[in-house]
């Protein structure tokens, strides 16, 4: 055991018995421990009526556990909810109080030159939205969580679960991290102890690039056969304008500027408030070792036609995050003896339509029914579990995500080079010329920056951000400040750098260090050496961590290790 996980003398973790861990209180998480509660209802209503024979399942243990200082803390998107799922789980989601900010009443998409605008006549089916609903992630899944804490469901908020628990191959818990730790990873005076959660079942909800799922998808081999997974990084910000000035409502998507060397998008919504909500979408596969998401949504603020619509603006929240691309064929494994994977960590998002919440959402559902089966037959083998992935088959998740199946793939070959074979893939249902189109590991991707700009490449005006004035235009430090990020300083780093030789030697002479560039919160910066004269050598600031994970996907010589730091310690996300 690593000297940080070592108990001083005399203290012992705590063991606490369960029926089923969910891993992660995000909207797939948080639908999946509701389900399971209606299911258990009804199961014991069917018992008590003689409509089923059988035990009743009296006062189940279901526990959700949330790195996050509180439910909804963590939560990022952009969010344009399709509601499919929710109508099933409440369906008088609107009676009940659901917050939503405003139901979409138009959209558009547009392309970007470098200093001019053009509406497409015809917005693009994928990109209709009318009719859905633009939501803040964090505050719709603190609702969701008040949902389950009215059935008795117990939430862990600053709980980050940090190993899983086996009997062989069987999943049987999880352990938590302990907390009050200092940078060498003694304990300090406010120590806790992380418990110990003997679980039947555990459901992992983490999110992208779960770090726990991670460590579990390497020990079973999970992805063996399947595509690699890729991501996708987005930056988002929100900004107050003045009173009377904004329609909402509104989404609008745009391609184009300020993207040249990468693919992504834009997403502008509208919202009640007189605000607008701005974000920045960029595929990790890019071979730019410049590419740096925070530095092109400050510039695309420069492009004429949203100078005109931010007039009189400011900058009020920011935030960032990785989203799975993979899809279909990036899907690992999804259940086994004792667990089963869902939502963002199962690679469940339509990249094409820029959705996935709802898509979490009917996954950790159709777990939650499957959790049901096994509480009631006392049965959570692989036998049992294996029903999910036929459950996902059957249901709007795959219909969804097969249609899209080589998307990503197809577009990263550019936006315009990919157009004929989009249109064939619209025709053939997802197929195009070539089914199961493969993807290369987005850290493999990365050229040098000779390869890709010249040798002048952190000089091209491309790479420069916008002059800050904090109201419209930030710098990166500035802009975190706007995400309410907090870690103590007194505790472990949770970035693990393998080798700073590499940073050092390789890294910055070659690719100029793309982890200074592509992490949207300033964590990474080159400070000149101390030991060799005239080089650099990387510093990491990971109290400004706001758990995009990008530097886990995309370092080139995947260098750096996103583990889960202190329970709590994060973002605070509250309008995101």
């Amino acid at each position: 055991m690593a000297q940080i996980d070592q108990l001083p003398e005399g203290v012992t973790r705590e063991t606490m018995e369960a029926d089923v861990v969910i891993v992660g209180g995000g909207a797939a998480g948080l639908s999946c421990a509701l389900q399971l509660h209606k299911q258990i209802q009804n199961h014991n209503k069917e018992i008590s009526e003689g409509k089923k024979t059988g035990a009743a399942i009296a006062d189940p243990m279901i526990v959700v556990l949330e790195k996050g200082s509180e439910i909804g803390a963590h939560s990022f998107s952009g969010a344009v909810l399709n509601p499919s799922a929710l109508k099933e789980l409440i369906p008088d989601y609107r009676e009940q109080g659901c917050p939503i900010e405003s139901d979409v009443k138009k959209d558009a998409v547009y392309y970007l030159g470098s200093d001019y605008s053009v509406k497409l006549p015809i917005t693009p089916p994928p990109f209709h939205n009318v009719g859905k609903h633009i939501i803040s992630l964090s505050k719709f899944n603190r609702w969701l969580a008040t949902k389950c804490e009215e059935k008795g469901i117990n939430i862990f908020p600053g709980f980050a679960a940090v190993e899983v628990l086996y009997e062989g191959d069987k999943v049987v818990g999880v352990r938590t991290g302990d907390k009050g730790r200092d940078k060498e990873g003694k304990p300090k005076a406010n120590f806790e102890a992380g418990l110990i959660l003997k679980s039947k079942l555990v459901i992992f909800c983490e999110g992208p690039r779960g770090s726990l799922f991670q460590s579990h998808s390497k020990k079973l081999n999970l992805r063996a056969g399947r595509n690699e997974e890729v991501f996708e990084e987005g930056v988002k910000e929100i900004i107050q304008m003045p009173p009377g000035t904004v329609e909402p409502g509104q989404v609008i998507h745009t391609m184009g500027f300020p993207l040249s060397k990468s693919i992504g998008g834009t997403f502008i919504y509208t919202i009640p408030g007189d605000k607008i909500i701005l974000g920045l979408v960029v595929y990790l596969d890019t071979k730019d070792p410049l590419l740096d998401p925070h530095r092109e949504l400050q510039r695309l603020k420069t492009h004429p036609f949203l100078q005109k619509m931010l007039k009189g603006g400011k900058v009020v929240v920011y935030g960032g995050k990785t989203l799975p691309a993979g899809g279909w064929y990036s899907r690992p494994k999804l259940f086994g003896d004792g667990w089963m994977v869902c939502g963002d960590s199962a690679s469940f998002v339509d990249v094409q339509k820029l959705k996935g919440i709802h898509l979490g959402m009917k996954s950790g559902m159709l777990a939650g029914d499957v959790a049901m089966e096994a509480l009631a037959a006392s049965d959570f083998s692989e036998n049992v579990t294996k029903s999910y992935e036929t459950k996902i088959e059957q249901s709007f998740v795959k219909k969804e995500l097969y249609r899209v199946r080589n998307f990503h793939q197809t577009l990263s070959m550019g936006i315009f080079e990919s157009l004929p074979l989009i249109a064939l893939q619209e025709i053939t249902g997802g197929r195009g010329l070539i089914n199961n189109m493969k993807v290369e590991k987005d850290a493999k991707t990365t050229e040098t920056v000779v390869e890709i700009w010249g040798p002048q490449g952190l000089e091209h005006k491309e790479n420069k951000l916008p002059k800050p004035d904090g109201v419209l235009f930030f710098d990166k430090l500035s802009s975190v400040y706007l995400t309410g990020t907090m870690h103590d300083e007194n505790s472990p780093n949770h970035l693990i750098l393998k080798d700073g030789d590499v940073c050092r030697s390789i890294c910055a002479p070659q690719y100029k260090s793309p982890c200074n560039h592509f992490c949207p919160a300033n964590v990474y910066e080159m400070q000149p050496s101390k030991k060799y004269k005239g080089e650099y050598e990387l510093q990491i600031n990971f109290t400004n961590c706001i758990h995009c994970k990008t530097c886990d996907i995309k370092c080139p010589f995947e260098n750096i290790d996103w583990t889960t730091p202190e329970g709590g310690g994060g973002p605070q996300y509250r309008d995101t």
